[in-house]
């Protein structure tokens, strides 16, 4: 394939926002590497926060306290997480709620993560068909368009 039809296959198709746009403009010959330093970082902290999500939901009880924490730092909101959180977090509190409000909780915090485990997953694999398509119009001696 020529560079002309690899570029014109490197579409973003609106999974890339503004953000992206401005870490690409800080890459520049002196560190090539840099979005795809910055994109991996975010992959491994990101499985880390989902997985700390995972095990946090998992546990008896559920340790809502780590799950609002990993929630506020991978900057996703289940709109009813941080009431939950200080209801459930308290032990008096938690008392006070039947069982069956919090079996309904953990249920939508169960859907909230896997949502965004699969928001995470969809991401992950549109940058990493992105990164190679670039590889591939670098090798064959063309330039990358910038998002604009």
């Amino acid at each position: 394939m020529d560079v002309l039809q690899l570029q014109r296959k490197l579409r973003y198709d609106g999974f890339l926002d503004d953000q992206f746009s401005q870490l690409q403009k800080l890459q520049d010959e002196s560190s090539p590497d840099f979005v795809i330093e910055v994109v991996k970082m975010f992959f491994d902290d990101s499985e880390k926060l989902l997985n700390n999500m995972t095990r946090a939901l998992g546990q008896v009880p559920v340790d809502f306290i780590s799950l609002e924490i990993c929630n506020l730092e991978i900057g996703k909101t289940c709109d009813d997480l941080p009431l939950f959180v200080v209801v459930l977090g308290l032990p008096e509190l938690r008392m006070s709620v039947p069982h069956s409000v919090i079996i309904i909780i953990i249920e939508r915090c169960v859907r909230c993560l896997q949502q965004l485990q699969n928001e995470y997953s969809l991401l992950k694999n549109n940058l990493q068909y992105l990164f190679r398509l670039q590889e591939q119009i670098q090798a064959a001696g063309g330039s990358i368009p910038t998002i604009e």
